[in-house]
């Protein structure tokens, strides 16, 4: 193998695991560092400058970060990263004198922000700054799009909500609210210098099966039903009540007609539970609250009498796999009849832009997602740009505020009559050693195998009597202290010096996870079956060295690697140093002008 470039921004950027599996890229272990150090505003800013919402997505992130975690190879559970982020939000101080200036005097260009979902909001943070003259058009009288309408009060109460999107807000947008748009040709008629829709993915799916018709007004399409509750004009639900789907929005559907008095919930899914695509704490939540999932049921009609619904009959499947895809075979059991008196339909989401005419150079593919650069973001109309889930699909906010930053770099470098792919910012990676003595280092190096602590609850009968009371109580500091020092730091990297090391194989010897070796060299695929323990995980890289005096090469496997900083501290040479990788993920505000 050839030597590894440790100057590749991509390199330790993959190392930090959960770093690298945020959309965002959010400096997950910096920001638990300073959780750890009662330093809740530094961590707050830290988040709020990569994910923009850090109140927000502390309660309702998907964590994408979390099944990457390092410590899901050496414990099993994952750092509580999410929760920690709503330590830093739910004890910061004032961060007025933190927020970034926006000029009085602006530069001269006009850009329309149509939807006022994370995507948008986050543009508009980031142009702001520079001058950029922000307008921002949304149907709803107020900010925050499916943050506000799809996300029950239970998980996000509306006051975090309105503090963040109000932090936004109130950097000078030109909010132009109860104001829909039916029509981007007349948006761009009002010649804008660039547009972003940020729109979402605003139409439920609906299921055509026999009897849909006659019990139409008993039905009711998830995600417009949780928007109804959240606006109040929707505060109760009487009888049975099944929802069909099996991703998050089922789960807040379930969870919320709970709350407004149905006498029975229940949750009906297609396909097995393994393959549900709610986040498993989604569904652990619901199971917790007595609603049961029933799993391999794919309906096929709608049972009525007299116009009124009475229920749903299911054909009962079974998984199995066929060519390394899963399918549905019929199991032999009769169908079943479930007994119902509404039913929530939370079976996906399309991307839905009538609005959007066809005849003004914007194409879109047969999925009805506009065509568009995945860098970029730009569409095929060069001042319409698109980000969140009206780019490619439903994703989440973390997404959204990824495609966001995106998109806002675009918009800027061709509002600056530059490339906008050759003259992107780069990426950069600093290395900032945390020696402080021979062998004492700037960070808690100490593994310690300790359990995930489990946030603490509300009451459950407090929390199924009112659809406004937050059921997580999140940690407090000195729980949320205890999880910080679970972080096993792999922002800090081990870094090693070949015209140092004399090859006394002393880390070899102390290293706890057999994760050096020094060895001959060889390809990949060779080298990784013959280190002290094979590296199986390919997706995870070998650090490997020029060759030393001898001819051999150090080998290190970064995939178990605990940053525990034995091996420099055991080295007689310095040969090993534990390095702070600063990844520099361009946006915006780290533009150099």
């Amino acid at each position: 193998m050839q030597p590894t470039d440790i100057q590749d921004p991509n390199y330790f950027h993959k190392v930090v695991d959960c770093q690298w599996a945020c959309p965002a890229h959010t400096p997950v272990p910096e920001y638990i560092r300073l959780i750890a150090q009662e330093r809740y505003t530094e961590a707050y800013m830290l988040n709020w400058d990569s994910n923009v919402f850090p109140g927000i997505l502390g309660r309702t992130c998907d964590r994408p970060c979390e099944p990457a975690c390092r410590r899901v190879r050496t414990e099993e559970k994952p750092v509580a990263i999410c929760r920690l982020k709503r330590v830093a939000a739910d004890n910061k101080g004032d961060i007025s004198a933190f927020m970034p200036r926006v000029p009085q005097q602006k530069n001269g260009k006009r850009v329309a922000l149509i939807g006022a979902g994370p995507a948008s909001l986050a543009v508009a943070r980031d142009l702001l700054p520079l001058g950029y003259e922000v307008h921002l058009f949304e149907k709803d009288p107020s900010g925050g799009g499916m943050m506000r309408s799809q996300i029950p009060a239970f998980r996000l109460p509306i006051e975090v909500l309105e503090e963040e999107v109000d932090q936004i807000l109130d950097m000078g947008v030109v909010c132009h609210f109860g104001q829909e748009i039916t029509s981007m040709k007349a948006m761009l008629d009002q010649e804008f210098d660039a547009y972003f829709v940020g729109t979402g993915a605003p139409r439920g799916r609906d299921l055509e099966l026999p009897g849909r018709a006659e019990v139409d007004e008993y039905i009711h399409i998830g995600i417009d039903w949780l928007s109804s509750v959240a606006f109040g004009h929707t505060d109760s639900i009487e009888g049975k009540v099944i929802v069909m789907g099996g991703g998050n929005t089922a789960m807040d559907c379930c969870r919320t007609s709970l709350r407004l008095g149905a006498e029975s919930v229940t949750v009906v899914v297609r396909s097995a539970f393994e393959v549900m695509k709610a986040s498993e704490w989604e569904k652990e939540d619901a199971m917790r609250e007595g609603i049961p999932i029933i799993n391999n049921r794919p309906p096929k009609e709608f049972v009525h009498e007299n116009g009124k619904l009475k229920g749903v009959v299911f054909e009962c499947v079974k998984p199995v796999e066929e060519d390394g895809r899963l399918k549905y075979v019929p199991s032999g059991e009769p169908d079943v009849f479930i007994e119902c008196d509404h039913i929530l339909m939370a079976i996906g989401q399309d991307n839905h832009c009538p609005w959007i005419e066809r005849d003004i150079g914007l194409e879109f593919d047969k999925w009805d997602c506009p065509v568009l650069d995945e860098v970029t973001l730009q569409s095929t109309n060069p001042k319409v740009f698109f980000g969140g889930d009206s780019a490619f699909g439903p994703e989440n906010i973390i997404w959204a505020s990824a495609h966001a930053h995106q998109a806002a770099i675009s918009i800027h470098l061709m509002l600056s009559d530059k490339d906008l792919k050759k003259d992107r910012p780069p990426e950069g990676v600093n290395l900032l050693s945390t020696k402080m003595g021979v062998h004492e280092w700037a960070y808690d190096a100490e593994h310690d195998p300790s359990a995930r602590h489990l946030v603490p609850l509300v009451e459950k009968e407090s929390a199924l009597s009112n659809v406004k009371v937050e059921v997580e109580l999140g940690f407090d500091r000195a729980l949320g202290e205890a999880e910080a020092q679970r972080c096993l730091n792999c922002d800090v990297q081990t870094v090693f010096t070949e015209n140092l090391c004399i090859e006394c194989d002393a880390c070899v010897d102390i290293c706890p996870m057999d994760c050096i070796t020094f060895t001959e060299n060889a390809e990949e695929d060779s080298l990784r079956q013959r280190l002290t323990a094979p590296a199986d995980n390919g997706e995870q890289a070998l650090y490997v060295s020029t060759d030393l005096p001898t001819g051999r090469v150090m080998v290190k496997d970064e995939d178990v690697c605990l940053h525990c900083g034995l091996c420099a501290e055991r080295c007689p040479t310095n040969a090993w140093d534990m390095q702070r990788s600063v990844v520099h993920v361009p946006q915006l505000g780290s533009f150099a002008e």
